[in-house]
């Protein structure tokens, strides 16, 4: 259900290059996938290439919101009613307020 990969975040609002040339530096240093966003452009690469494009793109002076490994659902589920979808956020919510827990990975799309 999920896979393990690396996530590189960028926030649109302070970068001063546009989405191709994102996404063609990315493309370019190893990454394997490219989102773009309204306000992030989300780059994917493979765990074991995850530290070198990280790097790469630092070079190029590029500035991270996140960068780390994380587990991306394979599918999404999208929770159309909305006590359930108030019910699943509460459990999120109890989850990452819960000292003993350190990652909580999920495929509900909001």
């Amino acid at each position: 259900m999920f896979s393990q990969k690396g996530v590189i975040v960028i926030e649109r609002e302070e970068l001063e290059k546009d989405e191709d040339t994102v996404m063609s530096d990315a493309l370019e240093v190893g990454a394997s996938d490219f989102e773009a966003d309204e306000d992030i452009f989300t780059i994917y690469t493979e765990p074991e290439d995850f530290s070198a494009v990280r790097d790469e793109l630092e070079k190029l002076g590029y500035e991270f919101a996140s960068a780390e490994l994380e587990m991306v659902p394979d599918t999404y589920v999208k929770l159309d009613d909305e006590d359930t979808a108030i019910k699943m956020q509460k459990m999120l919510d109890m989850f990452e307020d819960n000292d003993d827990i350190q990652n909580v990975w999920h495929n509900w799309e909001a």
